[in-house]
């Protein structure tokens, strides 16, 4: 199945609601970043988590920034989506490994206590952001807290991310399903209903089914209206343009003695981990750029 994710509302817009299967990305981010099976849990489930709330901007060019601060042995993750399905992200200990938890993957131990920030650039003066503490370190939870302390939306998250034997990844997804201030009672009753019933996301995912398929079961009894869909994919805009103009803003002093070491030097992005290597004749162009 391709990835994609699916934009729907519900009972007359009283609910709003987007599913993901983010399968091939977080395969993607795997093999880029190499990350153990925790590491690739973590960062799959805030990748699909980053797409999704991507795909809730309006403009082209707003861009949504997920960064998780925390003290277990990961360290962080950071995600960036954009609105038209494009994410990249990257964990700052992909290597981590924890024994299984319940027979699952340890992602909350993985991540211990921590922070989640979310900032959405729309192209203001400043950036919105918005900070809540983790609440489980599983992702899921902690953006659902997120959306009803930061931004008083009342919602529930979906996440998964299941591994082959072989440590690829088998797929992927999610859901978020928000509810506006105007709903029903006895819906908002019916959609706790549904979402206590429904299997895991990487049960649905692995089962065969769809987005589409996914909301149907969430929103089970509802009519649901689907309003978009759009491809999802990992793409990373950096270039080696870009990695030359971050060379240049770093101390002249740190680019004289790369200059004085005599060897090509290899700078990788964090987002994509492609790496760019630099020639010392390059170096010393960068240099004269500095100086220009």
């Amino acid at each position: 199945m391709e990835d994609y994710i699916v934009r729907a509302t519900a009972a007359d817009a009283q609910i709003r609601a987007f599913a993901a299967v983010t399968t091939n990305l977080a395969e993607e981010a795997r093999t880029r970043h190499q990350t153990s099976p925790v590491a690739t849990a973590a960062l799959g489930r805030l990748l699909a988590g980053g797409v999704m709330m991507g795909s809730m901007m309006k403009n082209p060019t707003d861009v949504l920034t997920l960064q998780i601060k925390c003290k277990g042995p990961i360290g962080g993750l950071t995600v960036t989506a954009d609105a038209s399905g494009r994410v990249k992200g990257y964990v700052n200990h992909p290597e981590v490994m924890l024994p299984p938890k319940n027979g699952k993957l340890d992602v909350g131990g993985a991540l211990g206590a921590g922070f989640l920030n979310v900032i959405r650039d729309m192209g203001l003066k400043e950036p919105y952001s918005g900070q809540t503490e983790l609440q489980t370190g599983e992702i899921a939870e902690d953006l659902t807290y997120y959306f009803a302390a930061s931004e008083q939306v009342p919602s529930s998250v979906g996440l998964g991310v299941l591994m082959n034997r072989d440590n690829t990844v088998r797929c992927a997804g999610g859901f978020i399903v928000q509810v506006m201030p105007f709903i029903e009672e006895t819906l908002l009753r019916r959609l706790e209903e549904n979402i206590a019933k429904i299997r895991s996301v990487t049960a649905m995912l692995d089962g065969g089914d769809s987005p589409e398929e996914m909301l149907s079961q969430v929103l089970l009894g509802m009519d649901i209206e689907i309003t978009d869909t759009l491809p999802a994919r990992f793409a990373c805009s950096c270039s080696k343009e870009r990695i030359e103009k971050a060379l240049i803003s770093i101390g002249r002093e740190d680019i004289r003695e790369m200059i004085e070491d005599g060897e090509t030097i290899e700078v990788k992005c964090h987002f994509c981990n492609t790496a760019y290597y630099f020639t010392v004749d390059e170096l010393k162009e960068v240099k004269r750029k500095q100086e220009a």
